[in-house]
This record gives structure tokens, sequence and C-alpha cells, in this order.
């Protein structure tokens, strides 16, 4: 069996995953690449292909989306990171409408996972500086989106890793 694990990162975090499936896979020919590299890889040379993303303004990201896109009739697993709860609605049908996407292509979705990561902090103190301007509409800081912010920099933590490496160590 051969896979291929390729992920996309801003923070880190999804990269954090990617490690942890990495190493968990039982494969004895298995390759880790982040997406931006995906054209050094001959894709037809593995059996499967789990690829983790990072989620941006309720969609996966720019590079991942484009990247599943072209991904056509193949068995995949399929992880990301988000900033929010994951536990949550919202966060769930977005992780559904990305597993939808794939599945239109024929793909067959076999393993899948999410976890909460670290926002940027580039991100945070851009909202922070927005409210300090009065211009931050629905951005706003407030206690609870700090209390929110604070708990999602807490993760991906050791269970989260743990948690990624029993889904996919069976690949």
């Amino acid at each position: 069996m051969s896979s291929l694990v390729v992920f996309s990162t801003s923070t880190g975090n999804t990269r954090k995953i990617a490690d942890a499936i990495f190493s968990a896979l039982k494969d004895t020919d298995k390759k880790i690449v982040d997406v931006n590299e995906i054209n050094t890889v001959n894709m037809n040379e593995f059996e499967k292909i789990i690829i983790g993303g990072w989620i941006d303004k309720g969609e996966i990201d720019e590079k991942s989306k484009e990247f599943l896109t072209n991904l056509k009739n193949k068995k995949l697993g399929l992880f990301v990171t988000m900033g929010g709860n994951p536990e949550t609605d919202r966060a769930k049908n977005c992780f559904q409408e990305i597993k939808k996407s794939l599945e239109k292509n024929g793909n067959i979705v076999e393993k899948t996972f999410v976890c909460q990561g670290a926002i940027d902090p580039n991100l945070i103190n851009k909202f922070r500086e927005m409210t300090k301007q009065g211009i931050a509409g629905p951005f706003a800081v407030t206690p609870e989106r700090e209390a929110r912010w604070a708990e999602a920099a807490k993760h991906p933590d050791e269970k989260d890793i743990e948690n990624a490496k029993r889904i996919f160590g069976g690949l």
C-alpha cells in the first residue's frame, strides 16, 4: 500500500496533524508534501491520498481547494484544522461541504478528522485594531471572542494528535 499526505498550513496547526498522520501510517511506501510542492509528485504512484487544509471564512483554504478540485476517482482521507469549535453546526456543515465536493468528483472519502487550531495572531491583531478604530462590525472583539481565541490557541493538543494518529493509522 502506498499513501501520500498532502497538507496546507498557515500557522503550523495543519502541519502538526499531517506529521502525526504520516508517522502513524503503516505503509512502507509513503510520502508527505506541502500542497505548494504537489507538482513535484506523481499522484498516480499512490493508492491513497490524505489531504489536509485549514478553514478560512467557512471554507477550506484556497491552495487546498485548488488541489481538491483536481482530484478525481481517488481513495482519500480528509482532515482540517479550524479556529472555531469543530463541534458546532457551522463547522460540521463546512466540513460536510468539503467532503461532498470531493465525492461529487467520484472520490471515496474513507477517513476524516477535524480539530481546532490556533488562529493566526496577525488576524487576531487585525480584529483588535479594527475594534479600536470602530470599524470591526461583526468581527468586533468581545470577551467571548477573546475566550474562543484563547481556547483555539491550545490546539492542536496531544489529544488531537493522538486522535488523528488513531483514525489514520490503519490506512
